[in-house]
């Protein structure tokens, strides 16, 4: 009897341990399409410039295009890797504005930390910080992304574009001291799928029972359209190590100041005649 028992308790520790291994071992690739519609606002602003038509249709262009890119996601139960797909083909002239991101998000899903490798102004940058936060409210509604069954989940989050993030405080708005400005609020949509049960997703979103696949976030789109689980080819999914370490707030500093410094740059050049920007030549 007693041997009996012993043969059933290390029976089920063997299952419980390969059950362990194949949660460490698992991994998986999924590939994100972004695409971008543009605001209405952006759109009004264009119209009220001397821009010729042809010009304004050239340039909503290149941004449109400039936002239609391939991520690859690798992922497994506790963090994920997340970059851009790099391309086979050179650019064209008309395509330098597309050029590829190396940037490399590493996400650590257990931590809430993450790890961004980011290449600026020539200089290398793994900007470390914790996690954002995302009050997700999970709904009834499903769909099919592929083959697999989604839940819809929604939440709200200040989002910055990258020229209200960089803008000079020299030019403050005059309110009066009862002025209280709210921080405009994007809605996010999520759809993920608890037949892969990660909490990760494209870009910085993530926290969700199942893996996002797809995020509309104000204009921006973020669309899975190929999974691979246990793909043959394995990738350590670790952070990048070669870089200045340095956290988002520093990192955003740098960046605005180096902006303000361009364009003091580019404003003096006007004043003496030397700035070519916007002019046509014959």
């Amino acid at each position: 009897m007693i041997r009996i028992i012993i043969k059933i308790t290390l029976g089920f520790l063997l299952l419980i341990s390969s059950f362990i291994v194949k949660a460490q071992t698992f991994q998986g690739k999924a590939i994100y399409q972004t695409k971008m519609q543009m605001s209405a606002d952006f759109k009004k602003r264009m119209d009220t410039t001397k821009i010729p038509d042809e010009r304004k249709a050239f340039i909503m262009q290149m941004i449109k295009k400039r936002m239609e890119r391939v991520y690859e996601l690798d992922f497994n139960a506790k963090a994920s890797i997340y970059k851009e797909e790099k391309s086979l083909v050179a650019p064209s002239e008309n395509e330098r504005f597309n050029r590829s991101s190396n940037d490399v998000l590493f996400t650590d899903i257990k931590n809430k930390t993450f790890v961004n490798k980011k290449e600026t102004f020539g200089k290398v940058f793994l900007i470390k910080d914790s996690l954002s936060t995302y009050d997700w409210k999970l709904e009834k509604e499903t769909k099919m992304i592929g083959k697999y069954l989604c839940l819809k989940a929604t939440t709200e989050k200040v989002v910055k574009n990258r020229m209200s993030r960089f803008r000079s405080s020299s030019k403050k708005e005059k309110t009066d001291s009862t002025t209280v400005k709210t921080p405009k609020k994007t809605k996010i949509t999520a759809w993920y799928t608890p037949e892969i049960p990660v909490a990760s997703g494209p870009k910085d979103f993530y926290g969700l029972p199942g893996l996002i696949l797809q995020v509309d976030a104000g204009n921006m789109q973020y669309l899975c359209t190929k999974i691979v689980l246990n793909p043959k080819d394995k990738i350590e999914i670790t952070a990048s190590k070669k870089g200045k370490e340095i956290s988002q707030e520093a990192y955003n500093k740098i960046v605005a100041k180096k902006v303000k410094e361009m364009r003091e740059m580019y404003k003096n050049k006007r004043k003496k005649g030397d700035g070519t920007f916007g002019r046509h030549r014959h």
